[in-house]
């Protein structure tokens, strides 16, 4: 995959967050710190889907916030995904959040051209795995092809870049 042109698509929160069992501050979110190794082993052109109206810093306001989100199907976001056609492989990153993608993605996904795609899902998780995101992943990325994924646990992210190696 490496010489494939590639692009990683993520969401990724910072601020309080679960992790290791307990809340804890966090300066960078756990899949944007994944999406940075997948950057540096490929060469891979990024971008970060940022909400239109950020999340609250504190954990449990966030979580109300995404349920609501998530319910309305209703998450704008700051911009629109750069044009796609160039790229061979897409690296796909999201936290899980009640086992699959946060509404954001869903909204920055949506109405692209996947065709003759290759897609690599991969997801941070304290204890659900990739769970329902790439299923999720074959039902909006219609046309593209949706490899085997890789799920590294939160409280583990900034020890994992040999995993992600072993993974690309």
């Amino acid at each position: 995959m490496k010489d494939k042109k590639s692009m990683i698509i993520y969401f990724s929160r910072a601020d309080e967050n679960y992790f290791g069992g307990s809340l804890k501050y966090i300066e960078k979110g756990n899949t944007e710190v994944i999406a940075e190794f997948i950057q540096d082993l490929t060469g891979a052109d990024i971008f970060k889907v940022e909400p239109l109206v950020p999340y609250s810093k504190d954990y449990y306001e966030c979580i109300e916030e995404a349920k609501v989100r998530t319910a309305n199907h209703d998450a704008p976001i700051k911009e629109a995904v750069p044009d796609i056609s160039s790229y061979e492989v897409i690296y796909v990153g999201a936290p899980v959040y009640w086992g699959g993608m946060p509404e954001e993605l869903f909204t920055a996904l949506e109405g692209l051209d996947y065709s003759g795609k290759i897609i690599r899902p991969f997801t941070t998780h304290e204890g659900s795995g990739l769970s329902g995101v790439p299923r999720q992943l074959k039902e909006i990325c219609e046309g593209a092809e949706v490899l085997d994924g890789l799920a590294i646990t939160g409280s583990r992210v900034n020890n994992s870049k040999s995993k992600v190696e072993s993974w690309i």
